[in-house]
């Protein structure tokens, strides 16, 4: 009986210690020929594990409560036996409040990433020194999933993760891979985390805040009011477009929220979305045409 209480403690002590993450991993390797094939399977298994295994923050998460989200790394060269360069798509999600719908909180491609990868050797984080590229990028990746989704449900509320993501960043530039400093380029993993923490992007996440708290979380309550709230949420990203015209975020925040929008504005009881279409078409043309579904 005293053995069957341990075991049962052990079983209930593991789900409420459930990790933070609900992450996919898909390794695509079709781009270049190697002869063993088995090191991606080895290599997406390792990174699942990672992702989803590593326990990220001190809160309690319910298994309902991981968060959903899904890394595809596309293989586009063999530099050599252990060594790979190719790209990155994160995608992230999180239920809408008394809805069975999910939305999109980021979407965001990082075009350049090389790293090392020895099977069967454990990805492990320092956070005081450099390990391995591969693992300083999922790190970072996976403290920017806790505070994008954070930053949904309170006004800077993922400060904290981004913050955790900075000191990635930061450790990483002793290794010498693109995508960690300033010089690297205006679409990487420095800039996307030096705008998020930058008081000159605040703009961007109270729109995030004020778009998903106080506008889709409410659709089922009054959706008109909730459009209305959604609506001028994205319309005041006008501001940092005044200040920043080519900001990143902003096409971060179009890129996951574009076809959110058009639905939104195209379906139900119907608000006037005469300045929200010509807000849209001046601070993101690239969807003009995307932008001409939404209803008047």
């Amino acid at each position: 009986m005293h053995k069957f209480l341990i075991i049962v403690l052990l079983i209930l002590g593991m789900k409420l210690s459930a990790q933070e993450l609900n992450c996919v991993v898909l390794i695509n390797s079709a781009e270049i020929g190697v002869s063993n094939r088995k090191i991606f399977d080895n290599m997406q298994n390792d990174i699942f594990e990672y992702m989803n295994n590593t326990k990220w923050t001190s809160s309690v998460y319910k298994t309902h409560e991981r968060i959903d989200c899904s890394l595809t790394i596309n293989i586009l060269e063999a530099i050599s036996a252990n060594s790979f360069r190719g790209s990155l798509q994160l995608k992230v999600s999180r239920p809408v409040y008394n809805a069975t719908y999910t939305t999109s909180i980021l979407n965001f491609n990082d075009n350049d990433i090389s790293f090392n990868y020895q099977e069967f050797q454990p990805l492990v984080y320092n956070e005081n020194s450099f390990e391995s590229n591969l693992v300083s990028i999922l790190t970072f990746y996976a403290y920017t999933i806790l505070g994008y989704q954070a930053d949904t449900f309170g006004y800077k509320g993922g400060e904290n993760f981004f913050q955790l993501a900075e000191n990635v960043v930061n450790v990483a530039q002793q290794g010498g891979g693109v995508g960690w400093n300033r010089i690297d380029g205006n679409y990487t993993r420095y800039q996307l985390n030096e705008n998020l923490l930058s008081p000159v992007y605040e703009q961007y996440r109270k729109t995030m805040y004020e778009y998903h708290i106080l506008g889709l979380d409410r659709m089922v309550d009054n959706t008109r009011e909730a459009k209305e709230v959604m609506s001028k949420s994205i319309q005041d990203l006008q501001n940092l477009y005044n200040d920043r015209p080519n900001t990143f975020l902003i096409r971060v925040f179009f890129d996951t929220k574009g076809d959110e929008i058009v639905d939104v504005f195209s379906d139900g009881p119907r608000i006037d979305t005469s300045q929200l279409r010509e807000v849209l078409s001046r601070i993101y043309s690239s969807y003009d045409e995307k932008w001409k579904e939404i209803k008047m």
